[in-house]
């Protein structure tokens, strides 16, 4: 049992040095909880596009490859969070795609009817959680999650 214990703790060690995530608790947290959302939501791009086709301004052009192009970027960005020497560049990444969606966002707020499913509280509160995801992006992009 104890063999078995130092083989487990042995590997553990060595899974947390190969993906170098950074000191403490919360700051594990956060990389890696950013990271499982943008898979997901990458992912989610993929499987339930027509909710993300529903959500595009109409003025914008080439929804369908929107829909799939920002899904794949959010994979991948996520992936990238778990990559030390991409863990930056692919935070920086995921904050430019934040904004580049966002006038989606704003257009649900703007256009509340065409989203009835949706409170017109949420659809507002979500223009403040862009913001708090945008801070996360570019933290995630900093010394602090980087460690050398």
């Amino acid at each position: 049992m104890v063999r078995k214990d130092s083989k487990l703790k042995m590997m553990l060690t060595k899974f947390l040095l190969f993906f170098n995530l950074p000191n403490g608790f919360w700051k594990k947290l956060a990389l890696l909880s950013f990271s499982i959302f943008f898979i997901s939501a990458g992912i989610d791009h993929f499987t339930n596009k027509e909710f993300y086709l529903s959500i595009m301004p109409p003025a914008f052009p080439l929804h369908l490859e929107a829909v799939y192009i920002s899904g794949f970027f959010e994979v991948l960005g996520g992936l990238g969070l778990l990559i030390p020497k991409l863990r930056k560049i692919a935070a920086l990444g995921l904050l430019a795609l934040l904004i580049a969606v966002y006038p989606a966002n704003i257009y649900m707020a703007l256009y509340p009817e065409a989203f009835p499913q949706y409170s017109i509280n949420l659809l507002y509160f979500r223009l403040f959680l862009q913001f708090i995801a945008f801070y996360w992006a570019y933290s995630l992009s900093t010394a602090r999650f980087n460690p050398q």
